[in-house]
């Protein structure tokens, strides 16, 4: 929609600007009525549901007011322009007019309004946000001596009676708590409480309910980044890396985990009263699925994990006699579901880091894979749908495979799980390959 709009703005100035030169006349009027119109076009198509209003839509929203608004104002006085004609001036303006409509529409650029992928269940929707303080660890990205916030995400059945399984989500290395909403929406459309995790720090943005926000940490975003290049790290030195992540990561899951579990003893908030506390499942993109990992093997109450795209950073063992990581050989009994894109699948029997992730390990009882063929890392968030720009360029090129029918495939996938593994409905069954 906003390259449309874009489009369609750039052809009017355009047309102004050619008429303009061709009559050797500035025609500030019919450019006033133009202006006004389509300021009155765009009015009209967002309270028609045409153009759906939120933030992308405010810079260009002004710029049509601002422009509306002259525009009516020299109409009234109705003044002569006495302004002689010149081509250049005409020429400048539209120059200026094209850069400021592209600035206008740089939030509708880069993040495009799109349709939302399909929720299937019965249930309405409902979501609340909460920030837990953990009295037991002090912050150590600041030096201010306070304790551990942590901030979290509800998606729930709204009016629902009954208790459901609780599962919980981890999101990637610059991630936010909202990066799988679609499916955490689904989810809870089929009876589940869903909490998404903001981690701070490692979370890209996050805002508490006092105001207090908190950027990703550059030093963490320069560790992440220099372990994916070679020859910055040794490998020791990136498992003590991981090893750090992963702590932190599993200290913020639990902690969530358990305050909610004390809270359903306590606290009469009906989302509290809705969890069943004998159902846990965790999941996670990237580094947070590396993260559930960790945690379906630590705790003894979580009954089901969901790896997205993540190497299974838990399971490794650095062996200093070859230098290298092995896979540990301990059994894995939590069920497990890993879906994988192109981006993690290529390198499944060729990278160490992804060594206990094969398929032929024997030490996972009940692990299920999936592969996305085309996708890239970011298809299996909702970032591609919602800034494919964005998405693009982290993820390092355009993914081969339809958006929607591969986050909708995945929502389906990891519903299907957790009733199997939670629910106890039915079977698990994959094709493998989508």
């Amino acid at each position: 929609m906003g390259t449309l709009i874009l489009f369609i703005t750039l052809m009017i100035e355009i047309a102004l600007a050619i008429y303009c030169m061709v009559t050797k006349k500035n025609h500030q009027k019919t450019r006033n009525w133009i202006r006004i119109a389509v300021c009155i076009a765009f009015t009209t198509l967002t309270l028609l549901s045409v153009i759906i209003w939120s933030f992308r839509w405010i810079l260009f929203a002004i710029l049509l007011f601002i422009l509306a608004l002259i525009g009516t104002v020299s109409l009234i006085r109705n003044k002569a322009n006495t302004k002689e004609y010149k081509t250049s001036r005409i020429v400048t303006k539209a120059i200026m007019m094209t850069f400021v409509l592209v600035f206008a529409l740089a939030p509708a650029l880069v993040f495009p309004q799109h349709k939302s992928p399909k929720v299937t269940g019965k249930y309405e929707v409902a979501t609340t946000t909460y920030t837990y303080v953990d009295k037991n660890r002090i912050e150590e990205f600041t030096d201010t001596g306070k304790n551990r916030f942590v901030n979290v995400e509800f998606w729930y059945p709204k009016n629902a009676d009954g208790t459901y399984p609780l599962v919980v989500f981890s999101h990637g290395a610059y991630g936010i708590k909202a990066s799988n909403t679609s499916t955490f929406t689904e989810l809870a459309s089929h009876g589940y409480v869903v909490v998404s995790i903001d981690h701070p720090y490692h979370s890209f943005y996050t805002a508490s309910e006092d105001g207090t926000t908190a950027l990703i940490n550059s030093d963490y975003m320069r560790e992440v980044s220099n372990s994916n290049k070679g020859g910055i790290y040794t490998i020791e030195e990136r498992y003590g890396l991981i090893q750090k992540w992963m702590k932190l990561r599993t200290d913020d899951m639990n902690f969530v985990i358990n305050t909610i579990l004390e809270k359903t003893k306590s606290d009469n908030n009906t989302i509290y009263q809705h969890i069943n506390t004998e159902k846990i499942g965790v999941f996670g993109h990237s580094m947070g699925g590396a993260a559930s990992v960790g945690l379906g093997r630590e705790r003894k109450d979580v009954n089901a994990v969901v790896n997205i795209d993540a190497p299974f950073f838990s399971e490794l063992v650095y062996k200093r006699e070859v230098d290298d990581f092995v896979a540990s050989d301990k059994a894995y009994t939590t069920p497990l579901l890993n879906i994988y894109s192109d981006d993690v699948w290529t390198q499944l029997e060729s990278i160490s880091t992804y060594v206990a992730n094969k398929t032929t390990n024997e030490n996972f009882k009940e692990a299920y894979t999936v592969h996305f063929q085309g996708a890239k890392h970011l298809s299996l968030t909702d970032l591609s749908l919602f800034s494919p720009l964005l998405a693009n360029m982290l993820q390092g090129g355009k993914a081969h495979i339809d958006e929607y029918y591969c986050i909708e495939t995945e929502n389906e996938l990891i519903l299907q799980f957790f009733d199997y593994a939670l629910k106890g409905i039915g079977r698990f069954t994959s094709k493998g390959t989508y």
